[in-house]
């Protein structure tokens, strides 16, 4: 465990070794994490081998003016939907000329946003072969959510990675 960021340190490494093994590179766009994952990749020695950079696009403008996510999208939804992580993660890709994206949205709290509970968490992964999104239900404060938005948009990559050395 990390004890800077509460994130499993031996899964951001490995990560970043499946990344280099296939050549690939890494992009990350952040809402609720605020930083949180880029600070837990790059603090893996030898990082700048895969990890490109990062855009943390807190206000919902700089989602659509940065990143590209669909303002009709956003005014229909609010930032907090599994589309908006997922073009999320395709615009820091695109944004960042990574082959791999990585999004994270949601509502850490301690108030509910936008008529979502807090716990509502929205993960992307964009690459070669399209974007998955998953939204795993989280609980406890906002430091807890917002760690555990970090450890499972890692696993969230982790396991794309895994599935396509497999494939």
């Amino acid at each position: 465990m990390n004890a800077a960021h509460g994130v499993d340190f031996e899964l951001a490494e490995r990560v970043h070794a499946a990344l280099r093994a296939e050549g690939g590179t890494l992009a990350v766009a952040e809402s609720l994490t605020g930083g949180l994952l880029a600070a837990a990749l790059v603090d893996v020695p030898g990082a700048s081998a895969t990890f490109r950079g990062s855009v943390t696009a807190y206000a919902t403008g700089l989602k659509a003016s940065v990143l590209g996510v669909d303002e009709g999208l956003l005014d229909v939804y609010g930032p907090v939907h599994p589309l908006v992580a997922g073009q999320m993660a395709e615009g820091v890709r695109r944004l960042l000329g990574a082959d791999y994206g990585l999004a994270t949205t949601g509502v850490a709290g301690p108030e509910p946003q936008d008529g979502q509970p807090v716990g509502t968490v929205h993960l992307a992964v964009a690459g070669p072969g399209g974007t998955l999104v998953r939204s795993p239900r989280l609980s406890g404060g906002r430091a807890t959510i917002r760690h555990g938005a970090v450890t499972a948009a890692l696993e969230l990559l982790a396991g794309r990675l895994a599935q396509r050395d497999a494939g």
